[in-house]
């Protein structure tokens, strides 16, 4: 097994070269602007991570997941999320026929390559937890038979900020499952302009490119395992970290009134990983400070607790963030 070496030959490069630019083609042919969408969305891909959205509708949320499907050639499914649905609605359960006196098992829709698993929070905390464990473990658990999900796997969770009537919470534990929290926001007037125009004209999905195929994402995510990490951007990581629990090289004054809890070492490696994801996407075979920096906020915002005086004085993580990023010297 090859580790984080850096060791990647010029074909396997230009192999991957060309299949990022395939999935591009497909997926910008369809969603127009959201460059930070993409972004999440095919590093999250690559780094094998879920990704958590959050924006008001209709900002291409369904429409980016199932356009990614489509181009890594992945089966695909859709959960509207809702106060009465149930963990068996999701993952399967067991069906009796009366035919043949025996139960038989009807696999739910998270066995798919990618889940969209619309307004999570408006789903139980039961019906959560069995999404836990499918996130986590990578399978389901149906009449006491495990059955593993396909490979790759990922879930898109959406969630909306303004109606929050009748929803529950997502519990921490769950929130730090996933990879990136990624906000939405409304596309530049010119993209507007230009969404209108291509619905207009049905110049939507028209892309020359060849949809890659499921072999092709697993040695995408392969190849970024491989991507060079130097110690001193470990120690960067850990240092960035450690500084968000109030410690680090140069501790932050007043950081305990804002953070009541800091990021896990699951938030170190979410910053690795998806340093290397960047690392490939940008032709590279060894991560540099910048591509821990870049998705600084998406990797972080959603493991930082803050305390109730940040959020009386309404103090965005992204600042308390942008802050420890400043207080850390940078290799």
């Amino acid at each position: 097994m090859q580790v984080a070496n850096g060791k990647i030959a010029a074909e396997e490069m230009a192999r991957a070269r060309d299949a990022l630019g395939r999935i591009h083609d497909i997926f910008s042919a369809t969603v127009v602007g959201q460059k930070d969408l993409y972004r999440a969305l095919i590093v999250s891909l690559l780094a094998k991570g879920h990704v958590l959205l959050e924006s008001v509708p209709g900002l291409a949320k369904t429409t980016a997941a199932t356009t990614l499907s489509e181009a890594i050639s992945g089966s695909f499914s859709r959960i509207q999320c809702t106060p009465d649905l149930m963990p068996n609605d999701i993952v399967g359960t067991q069906i009796y026929t009366y035919e043949t006196g025996k139960f038989s098992t009807q696999l739910g829709p998270v066995h798919a390559n990618m889940v969209l698993l619309d307004e999570i929070n408006r789903s139980s905390a039961k019906t959560q937890s069995a999404m836990l464990e499918a996130m986590q473990e990578r399978q389901t658990s149906i009449g006491g038979t495990i059955y593993k999900l396909p490979d790759p796997f990922m879930v898109l969770a959406t969630q909306n900020p303004v109606d929050e009537e009748g929803t529950y919470v997502l519990p921490e534990a769950q929130m730090d499952r996933f990879l990136l929290k990624e906000i939405l926001t409304y596309p530049s007037p010119q993209d507007e302009i230009d969404i209108l125009t291509r619905t207009a004209e049905r110049d939507f999905g028209r892309s020359n490119a060849e949809p890659v195929t499921t072999s092709d994402v697993l040695f995408l995510q392969e190849l970024s395992s491989r991507v060079y990490v130097d110690e001193s951007i470990k120690a960067y990581v850990v240092a960035l970290i450690n500084t968000t629990r109030g410690g680090g090289p140069r501790p932050i004054a007043d950081l305990r009134r804002h953070v009541r809890v800091g990021a896990s070492p699951r938030g170190s490696l979410a910053l690795m990983r998806v340093g290397q994801a960047l690392a490939l996407t940008q032709g590279r075979n060894f991560v540099v400070p910048d591509d821990i920096k870049a998705l600084r906020h998406t990797v972080l915002r959603h493991r930082l607790i803050r305390t109730y005086d940040a959020l009386a004085a309404d103090i965005p993580p992204e600042k308390i963030i942008d802050d420890v990023f400043a207080a850390v010297p940078t290799p």
